[in-house]
């Protein structure tokens, strides 16, 4: 497994751990749980028609970039759907500042998806935005 990246401060780790400063079981249990808002919300709600020029890899987590940007779309999500915290506009707010630009980068057809939906020799990648939760896989460990 690839070390992770130094955090801005050790000492004082960010609340919450960004997904790329996190390793071991604390990295698995934070992907799993974050895999479920994935598969359970972020995908049949807003993943739809999918094609090269919007595309999506049902292996999304295969994808550093992906895994990257999906982790930090969920981050603002917990922050932002919680009205006692962040008042009744955050969902509108998460859609605008982060949901959209977002999923604008990932779906592009230049994005992290796009061999998937091109690349025959990619077979286990391909548009299906449905993924059993039961197939996930730990995103940066090395093929046995």
């Amino acid at each position: 497994m690839p070390t992770r990246p130094p955090r801005p401060d050790d000492e004082h780790p960010l609340v919450p751990s960004f997904l790329l400063y996190l390793d071991g079981p604390e990295h698995t249990l934070e992907l799993e749980t974050m895999a479920k808002w994935v598969n359970y919300l972020l995908v049949p709600v807003y993943i739809n028609q999918v094609s090269p020029l919007r595309p999506w890899c049902s292996h999304w987590w295969e994808h550093p970039e992906a895994l990257a940007r999906l982790h930090a779309l969920w981050i603002a999500w917990q922050g932002l759907t919680d009205a006692p915290a962040c008042g009744h506009t955050g969902p509108s707010v998460w859609h605008r500042d982060h949901l959209d630009p977002a999923l604008a980068r990932l779906r592009a057809p230049d994005g992290p998806f796009a061999e998937c939906m091109l690349d025959p020799a990619r077979p286990a990648h391909n548009a299906n935005p449905a993924t059993p939760i039961e197939d996930f896989g730990s995103p940066l460990s090395p093929p046995e």
